[in-house]
């Protein structure tokens, strides 16, 4: 190898070192603060408990709600049905009535018309 060469790679290895960090090497690495993180946690822990609390609370006042309005329910459905019974024997007395109405009528007439109440029974059989 050439002298020359040798002194050209000595000043190229001379001028081209790597750089060096500045301060200290030996720094203390960042403590984890781990009462701050742990207060934080217990922070977010106890809102969120209290949104549970306040979701089954409301959840609850949901649940008594309901069961009124079924209560409710239940009592207006025997009302109509109660209603409806009462509904049908007045339309049966109604047309029961109607009926002896109609039979007194044609009785009144048939009479009227000089048949003997003999007469009108064996019709009526």
């Amino acid at each position: 190898m050439p002298a020359s060469f040798s002194t050209f790679a000595a000043t190229l290895n001379s001028s081209f070192k790597m750089a060096r960090s500045k301060g200290s090497k030996n720094k203390p690495k960042v403590a984890n603060d781990y009462a701050t993180q742990i207060a934080e946690k217990q922070e977010t822990i106890a809102s969120l408990n209290t949104e549970i609390a306040s979701i089954q609370k409301a959840i609850e006042e949901q649940k008594n709600t309901l069961k009124e309005k079924k209560t409710a329910l239940k009592k207006a459905e025997k009302e109509v049905a109660s209603l409806e019974s009462k509904k049908a024997k007045a339309d049966a007395k109604a047309a029961e009535e109607a009926k002896k109405t109609e039979v007194e009528a044609v009785l009144k007439k048939l009479l009227a018309s000089g048949m003997s109440a003999d007469e009108i029974l064996e019709k009526l059989k």
